[in-house]
């Protein structure tokens, strides 16, 4: 079964939306874990999904990176 990477874009009415490649993608809430947030990177497989911790956090950390060099003038 295909392994499909995405990134939580938020959760609405028993569903969480996922984006993958630019698109979303809504998939029943129950299947994630309890314990999933918006910005999550998780994979998908068939009803299983994990979230990778350190890849979250390695994106939070260059999205703020980011967020500073914007802001510092």
């Amino acid at each position: 079964m295909k392994k499909i990477k995405g990134i939580i874009d938020r959760f609405e009415e028993g569903f969480a939306v996922v984006e993958i490649e630019g698109k979303t993608k809504d998939y029943p809430k129950g299947i994630f874990p309890p314990d999933a947030q918006v910005g999550d990177i998780v994979y998908i497989t068939g009803t299983q999904v994990k979230i990778n911790r350190e890849e979250t956090k390695k994106r939070a950390k260059e999205i703020d990176e980011l967020m500073n060099e914007l802001w510092e003038d």
